[in-house]
């Protein structure tokens, strides 16, 4: 039976895109900006539901994220898709097996239980491992069909979206949803994203691109879908945080890198 929510708190781990901002040798005045704002690691997300902690993907930067926000624990993780940049920090998370002594839950659809296993066979089909630990990680499956699932007695909506010739989970806990990576959200997946406080959104950057929403798809994405208060993620160095904030639409934001977004 799922619990009833309380207050929830989320914490921007990484709003970049896959290469990170500032990009290696890009020498913009984005990448060269001294604004923390426009530092961006991988896209990965911290949520507080009461008492219980998920991370939505684990990016390669994961722990340098871990130690800046202060993660105490894990409860369980929850995958949007299997790409490098939303997997890569899959081992940070023997830190926690070794602090908490348990097998912490994933979650996933079928695409990313298949290439976690493939990619991480020395966590999914633990053998003889020299050296140090190995983090402990059950995977557990649900459906881009599915109206909702539990996790440890929360309900969690997947949010089926379309990235290049695959689909990817986005999550609504509550009255918020996390939709990054896609270049469209199908029509059906609109009826589960009604009547919501926070929407955080991809927006990867200002001209078209093959798998990912630029800033006017972002925009007309979220007028349909209309949550009080719209948050861009994935962003690369088209977005400079001052300039570009200026222009954005009322109730509308980018995120940050450490953005806390509280929702009762």
């Amino acid at each position: 039976m799922a619990k009833p929510l309380n207050k929830m708190r989320i914490i921007v781990l990484g709003c970049g895109t896959s290469t990170g901002v500032p990009l290696i040798h890009c020498h913009c005045k984005v990448c060269r900006s001294r604004n923390p704002k426009n530092k961006r690691l991988r896209a990965s997300l911290w949520v507080q539901v009461g008492e219980k902690n998920f991370v939505i993907d684990i990016s390669p930067d994961f722990r340098q994220q871990a130690l800046r926000a202060k993660i105490p624990r894990i409860d369980a993780i929850l995958f949007t898709h299997p790409h490098a940049d939303h997997v890569g920090g899959l081992d940070e998370i023997r830190s926690y097996n070794f602090v908490q002594k348990e097998v912490i839950p994933a979650y996933g659809h079928d695409w990313t239980i298949r290439e976690l296993t493939s990619r991480f066979p020395y966590i999914f089909e633990p053998g003889t491992v020299e050296g140090g630990g190995v983090a402990r990680v059950s995977l557990h499956e649900f459906s881009l069909q599915d109206s909702s699932f539990l996790v440890e007695g929360v309900s969690v909506i997947p949010i089926e979206l379309e990235h290049g010739s695959q689909n990817v989970a986005g999550f609504r806990i509550g009255d918020f949803a996390y939709l990054t990576d896609c270049h469209t959200i199908p029509e059906k997946s609109f009826d589960k994203l009604h009547n919501l406080d926070v929407l955080i959104l991809d927006c990867l950057r200002m001209s078209k691109h093959d798998t990912h929403l630029h800033y006017e798809d972002s925009l007309q994405y979220s007028s349909k879908i209309g949550a009080k208060r719209t948050i861009f993620t994935h962003m690369g160095h088209d977005f400079d945080y001052v300039s570009s904030s200026k222009k954005l639409p009322k109730n509308h934001a980018l995120a940050y890198d450490g953005m806390i977004i509280k929702i009762k």
